[in-house]
């Protein structure tokens, strides 16, 4: 059974990637989507994003509820590609859930699913340290949510450029 996580910055080709790792995969393939289109340029983005894959995708928009879609969804012969966690915790913020029982939540969830399920996530902790406590509790809590999922995956990648570094 496959848990892979996929980190990187922004840009960085860890959807591609990912989408790669899944494609190479048999058995249907499910895009779980944790972005919300709250403006026209997410809209386009999420279109792109639509485009870039073939007729073989579905596709679940899961803004808040990660755990309980990879516990309806996840079977052996279906891959869950979720893009991505960082989004989540911020929906996560702006829904003033709490970030730990999330966090422990989505992590059970993975270590239990039926099937294999790829995680995307940012990596926000290599920067300055932000200025403002917000921005600094997202960073905070999206570094401890991707230490949760990386200790649960059986595999880990760091993209950069394009290029996968195996972690795990």
């Amino acid at each position: 059974m496959t848990r892979l996580l996929v980190l990187g910055g922004a840009r960085s080709g860890k959807s591609r990637y990912a989408q790669a790792r899944a494609e190479s995969m048999p058995g249907d393939l499910i895009f779980v989507a944790t972005a919300q289109a709250l403006d026209d340029e997410m809209e386009d983005r999420i279109a792109r994003h639509r485009a870039d894959r073939g007729p073989r995708w579905s596709t679940l928009d899961v803004p808040l509820d990660l755990p309980a879609a990879i516990d309806a969804e996840a079977a052996p012969d279906r891959v869950l590609l979720i893009d991505c966690l960082t989004l989540w915790t911020s929906n996560l913020l702006f829904a003033d859930r709490d970030l730990d029982t999330e966090t422990a939540a989505l992590a059970d969830a993975v270590a239990a699913a039926k099937g294999p399920v790829i995680l995307v996530a940012n990596e926000v902790g290599l920067g300055i340290v932000p200025d403002n406590a917000l921005a600094r509790r997202f960073r905070d809590a999206a570094g401890r949510l991707n230490q949760a999922i990386a200790a649960v995956a059986d595999e880990v990648q760091f993209v950069a450029a394009g290029l996968p570094l195996r972690l795990k």
